[in-house]
């Protein structure tokens, strides 16, 4: 099983919404289109954050693009044909690495999705040639595989207990590129490139909340390929919880949870 081929929940990764979207939030305020006649989510997810594009940008045609057909069967809510104002919304189940759209592109989006993408500073070159004069991508992508929260469950899927079972890819740590590599590859595809980064400290509530927290990501693949061992799963779980609040006690006011990210807009030069 490739970490790509990972099962989604969408409850369980709209556990902490609110924490999630901030990023994407923070990342679209700097996407200065005003009015795009084509949008792309790539790695759209249960849709949510979409459907917010469509209510910016009420005119375009919004594309939401993800490999999960949990994922896309939790989106299809969100989903509409071109109503009054012309814009549109739909989903796409598909390989975002195989996915081109029928025409230019305005906007793409890219949230939290490139560091399943193995080779995706290539990926991202071919995107740049998607946009129109004055087009822009923006992505933003964890950068903490270095933080406990990861570690932890590298070292147990590595584990002697574990590795026959979940040791393949278990180390994600080159999953995501340097800041720096981001800039140079916008920039060498044609774009102006605006690169940062951005370490958010959340505080997370309930018990074991970033257990919690990673069960909607980080632990897909564990549970994937758990999944028809139930006991096993659970055992996983209950190590690695014991671990997290080893390296994130709680406090009386809540977890904290540091989390870096980095994020990345490219702008396609205009005609001269």
């Amino acid at each position: 099983m490739t970490e790509s081929a990972a099962r989604w929940d969408p409850a369980q990764y709209l556990r902490y919404a609110d924490e999630r979207s901030r990023p994407f939030v923070e990342l679209l305020g700097r996407v200065r289109a005003s009015a795009p006649a084509v949008v792309v989510d790539l790695g759209c997810g249960p849709g949510t954050l979409t459907a917010t594009l469509a209510q910016r940008w009420p005119a375009a045609r919004i594309i939401g693009v993800d490999n999960s057909a949990e994922m896309i069967e939790a989106a299809a809510t969100y989903a509409h044909p071109a109503g009054d104002e012309g814009g549109s919304v739909e989903f796409h189940c598909a390989d975002v690495r195989e996915f081109r759209p029928d025409g230019s592109v305005d906007v793409v989006v890219a949230n939290a999705l490139l560091q399943w993408v193995p080779d995706h500073l290539t990926m991202l070159s071919d995107i740049a040639s998607w946009l129109v004069p004055g087009g822009e991508l923006a992505f933003q992508v964890p950068d903490n595989f270095a933080a406990p929260s990861h570690v932890t469950v590298r070292d147990l899927r590595l584990s002697a207990e574990w590795h026959d079972r979940l040791g393949a890819a278990a180390d994600r740590g080159a999953a995501v590129a340097t800041p720096e590599e981001y800039l140079t590859t916008l920039a060498e595809a044609g774009l102006d490139a605006d690169v940062w980064t951005t370490t958010y400290l959340h505080i997370l509530h309930g018990d074991d909340p970033v257990l919690e927290w990673i069960k909607g990501t980080a632990l897909r693949p564990v549970l994937t390929a758990l999944a028809d061992d139930p006991d096993a799963a659970e055992r996983f779980l209950r190590q690695c919880a014991g671990k997290l609040r080893e390296a994130y006690p709680p406090q009386p006011y809540g977890t904290v949870f540091p989390f870096r990210r980095t994020f990345a807009i490219g702008q396609a030069r205009m005609s001269s």
